[in-house]
């Protein structure tokens, strides 16, 4: 009967033609095949082709649809089991070997061709086995009339879109003449299968445009590639069709649309289709909606299905197991996963490999990597997929040395690395800083044609990043072909955190010029950046572009006002942070850091205090940044506070609060509780070490400082830059000069690190401390790079302590032309002019000062007294208690002159004024006033600590030895160099700072 328009064409179907086309169809690869029987004695639906559907362009060509024919081949079959047998088994090469002879004598074998080709190609597609499928289509077009046979043509369109071979699926296609519903079926399974669901739509539409028929199996790969798309209005016009088609009981259909609209995130109709199942004996049923469930993040609705599915008592299959299994996404699920695993093991089932795999991956996300190694060991065939899940379970649990063995254990295994696996060793080898192995991987990512994959290329930029490697790093970011989102969020992040900042910020406009929209993560590397040039004019310009975008999220602002801070804009900073309408722990610590950054310990405190009062929990990067504030203003009572707050709030003492609480006590004067702090340590690391030996530098204790570098070593702790550093510096204040040139030998020769121009330094400020001005001369001379500021810097300090005009003359000029921004510097020459009497020279180096707007730091020097930071600057009288201070002072004076014979050293103050001018400088420096009040307010015989932000001068020096003596005190000064211990007439120092 045959219609026009919208009416429908059906075509008689004989009884030999039934028989044949359901033989045909019981064996269609296809996850529904077992009912495909069914369909064909339904009457056969067209569409209209004024659906709403989406119509995508087609070329239109001859086609009919004809009743299925039966192939011409040889009608008697003699049973025998060997080609099934082979294909059973999976022995591919036995089945081919099968069929070939079939084709060069088929007499001799009893089976039929068509058969026989049709089970080597059903093997062919379950293999992934693309060559050996091309070779059987080239035997049919060469032995058989192929065209005739719609059974065949539809086995090999499956088996090219198994193989994944979309181009030769469609160009058979194109050449078939005679196309059954079966052909179509088989091209839409063929594009699902390969992930191109618009494919997918487009020939439907094609189909229905054509009046082709769809049946039952039509509508699986249609509803499937709508929810690969997310297409919900799409998927629920299909669903419609499904309902007037007569289709809305049939079991797979049902499973199809559940799943399509759970990708599509409504879940209360998937819900309502599988609640509205009669008995939902379907165990694919369950297993699409826990399946749902699982992929969509909602754990305990997919995990309760599953509980329910078992109190029911459906028998649960493999992928049940499966899609439970993948609800377990975290620790907290660990308890129900065992439980999943234990009735795997109770079902009776061998373990199959994809259990096995999802069962794996589950411990893994529960940090249960014992428990899934048991898994991948009792394993016995063992898949790609089982071995690079314990690889990515590794590295998602940081166990990157673990997971660098487990790589060349499967290495040893005779598993070749695939695509998968490469990502997470270069991963773990970026994460170890193990740049010989990234470069390793990276070559074989080369020599198996990794490198153009976007994942490869990717984490390949993170790792030579980790590697501090920018070079290789950005020819990788250049070389590759095709770039992401995430490649520019790479090459940003990793140029701008190897201090490339530059160079992160023209790529950071470049993005912008490419016109993609720069997101959190770009924006955030690109504030690195600003606060490593401590540029304010690009900092302004990245918060307007925040702004204007709409970006002004808690997180970028809390990186605004740590950049603003590290920039020193701290009023836009506290702006920023006070704009901040639910400030987290980051926001807090962000403004606080930003403070103890710009020199305001004072106000770091008072906020980490109203911090703690607004109930916001502070966290181990708080308590750093706190310990950081007490540190910098010496008082130790507020640092003892800070202790005592850790121990109440249960941190743990280990990490970088351990080594602050130690670089505290160190800078408080306090070291006997510093090393007390260290020895209760359980857990130490290199931080920790360098902390410790770093305070005994910071005390003068030079050789305690070397004996806990050799401790160190016992320990194997490889010694970093730092460490060398500290260790340095012990020896500088504590006059080892051979101890200082043979460890800067060690650090070269037996660690391959190479000095920084501050481990210059140091050694230039040793030689230059015991007068040995000369060698330290010549040493800034031989070194191999350019000497620093900060090299001449320390030269220059030491020729103005001994009186060396000449060479302190040159050293000036030097220092001049390499830093003539940094006030410090001018002062130190300032000050070696006037030692020379050369008041012109004096007078020009201020003028010059005073015209690039730059001002000497003063002297401070402060004391904590009652809870209460008491500063004095020189000869400062607005401290309220001024009169008795100065009378006390004048007092102290007096006695050091009467009994110690006391007398000013005016050759030390470098100013042009009278004598008498100079001994009422000195007796007006900042220490004294904060010794005289210290004195005034404090019980007798107690402890004074005094601090000051400059080097105590020889003369304050004296007079602090006589104090201690005479009026039985002892004095912790801590001057900016070095703590100096006073008493009963003697330093700490020995007179060496």
């Amino acid at each position: 009967m045959s219609t026009t328009g919208n009416l429908i064409l059906i075509v008689p179907v004989h009884s030999i033609c039934i028989s044949s086309c359901t033989r045909h169809c019981l064996r269609f690869p296809c996850t529904y095949s077992s009912v495909m029987a069914t369909s064909i004695s339904r009457c056969c639906f067209s569409t209209s082709s004024g659906s709403a559907l989406t119509h995508y362009p087609v070329v239109d060509k001859a086609h009919v649809t004809p009743s299925l024919k039966a192939p011409k081949f040889p009608q008697k079959p003699i049973n025998t089991p060997c080609l099934r047998e082979f294909c059973k088994q999976g022995n591919l090469k036995d089945a081919f070997r099968s069929l070939s002879n079939l084709f060069t004598n088929h007499n001799v074998f009893p089976i039929r061709p068509d058969e026989a080709s049709a089970l080597v190609l059903d093997l062919c597609a379950t293999k992934k086995a693309l060559s050996q499928g091309k070779q059987v289509h080239a035997h049919l077009i060469k032995s058989f009339d192929l065209y005739e046979s719609s059974f065949l043509e539809t086995k090999l369109l499956f088996m090219y879109g198994k193989c994944g071979s979309v181009l030769d699926a469609e160009q058979l296609f194109d050449k078939i003449s005679q196309r059954t519903i079966f052909t179509w079926n088989a091209m839409l399974g063929a594009y699902v299968s390969n992930g191109e669901p618009l494919r997918v739509l487009e020939t439907y539409s094609r189909m229905r445009v054509l009046g082709i028929s769809v049946d039952a199996f039509t509508f699986p790969c249609v509803i499937k590639a709508c929810a690969m798309l997310k297409d919900l209005d799409c998927g629920a016009k299909i669903h419609g069709l499904v309902l007037k088609c007569g289709y809305d009981s049939t079991d797979f259909i049902v499973n199809s649309l559940v799943a399509m609209y759970a990708k599509c995130y409504d879940f209360r109709k998937a819900r309502q289709l599988f609640d509205r199942m009669g008995e939902k004996e379907d165990v694919v049923l369950w297993n699409s909606i826990i399946s749902a469930y699982s992929a969509s993040g909602q754990c305990l609705e997919a995990l309760g299905l599953f509980r329910e599915m078992q109190r029911v008592g459906l028998v649960t299959n493999a992928y049940t197991f499966v899609a439970a299994l993948q609800a377990c996404e975290d620790s907290s699920f660990e308890t129900l996963g065992m439980d999943i695993h234990a009735a795997t093991v109770k079902s009776g089932q061998n373990l199959q490999v994809y259990v096995a795999n999802a069962l794996i991956a589950m411990y893994a996300r529960c940090g249960k990597m014992t428990e899934a190694a048991g898994v991948l060991y009792q394993l016995e065939n063992k898949d790609s997929v089982s071995w690079n899940s314990m690889l990515t379970g590794f590295v998602q649990n940081d166990l990157y040395c673990k997971a660098m063995q487990f790589f060349r254990e499967l290495q040893g295994a005779g598993q070749k690395p695939d695509q998968v696996c490469t990502v997470n060793a270069v991963s773990a080898s970026g994460r170890l800083g193990n740049l010989l192995n990234g470069k390793e991987l990276h070559a074989y990512a080369i020599k198996q044609g990794f490198v153009s994959d976007l994942q490869i290329g990717n984490t390949l930029m993170d790792m030579y990043a980790k590697c501090c490697c920018v070079d290789y790093m950005g020819r990788v970011f250049y070389q590759m072909t095709a770039k992401d989102f995430i490649s520019w969020t790479t090459i940003i992040a990793g140029y701008a955190q190897n201090n490339c900042h530059l160079k992160a910020l023209e790529l950071f406009r470049t993005v912008q010029l490419e016109g993609l929209d720069a997101d959190v993560m770009i924006i955030g590397s690109a504030l690195m950046a600003c606060s490593g040039l401590k540029c304010m004019s690009q900092t302004k310009e990245i918060h307007g572009y925040i702004i204007r975008k709409g970006l002004s999220d808690l997180v970028i602002l809390n990186a605004i006002v740590d950049v603003y801070g590290k920039c020193g804009n701290i009023d836009y900073s506290r702006n920023v942070f006070e704009s901040i309408e639910s400030k987290d722990v980051v926001s807090w610590t962000s403004m606080i850091s930003s403070y103890v950054h710009n020199g305001l310990a004072n106000e770091a405190l008072e906020l980490f205090y109203l911090m703690n009062e607004a109930n916001v929990e502070s966290d181990s990067i708080t308590l750093v940044s706190a310990l950081s504030a007490a540190s910098s203003l010496s008082i130790l009572k507020k640092g003892k506070e800070l202790n005592g707050f850790i121990i109440r709030k249960g941190f743990n003492l280990e990490g970088s609060v351990a080594s602050s609480l130690v670089d505290m006590y160190a800078r408080c004067g306090a070291l006997d509780i510093a090393n007390k702090v260290f020895n209760c340590v359980q857990t130490k690391d290199l931080i920790l070490w360098t902390s410790m030996i770093n305070a005994n530098g910071l005390h003068g204790r030079g050789k305690v400082a070397i004996d806990l570098f050799y401790k160190m070593e016992a320990e194997s702790f490889a010694p970093d830059h730092i460490t060398f550093l500290a260790l340095l510096y012990a020896c500088s204040h504590s006059g080892l000069i051979n101890e200082g040139k043979k460890f800067l030998e060690i650090m070269r020769c037996d660690y391959q690190l190479e000095p920084w121009p501050e481990h210059y330094a140091c050694l230039v400020d040793l030689l230059g401390r015991a007068n040995r001005l000369e060698e330290a001369y010549q040493f800034v001379r031989s070194i191999q790079i350019e000497p620093t500021a900060e090299v001449w810097c320390a030269l220059l300090g030491a020729c103005q302590v001994h009186s060396n005009k000449e060479l302190g003359e040159i050293v000036a000029k030097k220092l001049l032309e390499l830093d003539p921004g940094n006030p410090g510097n001018y002062v130190l020459i300032s000050n070696v002019f006037a030692a020379s009497r050369k008041w012109k020279d004096v007078e020009q180096v201020r003028m010059r000062m005073r015209g690039s707007g730059l001002k000497k730091t003063p002297g401070s020097s402060w004391i904590e007294i009652g809870n209460k930071i008491h500063s004095f600057i020189a000869r400062d009288k607005s401290h309220s208690e001024s009169d008795e201070i100065y009378k006390k002072l004048a007092e102290i004076t007096e006695k050091l002159e009467r009994e110690g014979g006391y007398v000013a050293q005016t050759q030390f103050v470098l100013h042009n004024v009278e004598e008498e001018e100079k001994v009422q400088m000195l007796y007006g420096h900042s220490e004294r006033l904060a010794i005289a009040y210290g004195v005034l307010k404090s019980t007798e015989g107690s402890l004074i600590r005094i601090t000051k932000n400059l080097r105590v001068c020889v003369d304050c020096h004296t007079f602090c030895k006589l104090v201690s003596r005479l009026f039985g005190r002892e004095l912790v000064v801590r001057d900016a160099n070095r703590f100096h211990h006073f008493e009963a007439g003697v330093c700490s120092c020995g007179d060496y700072w």
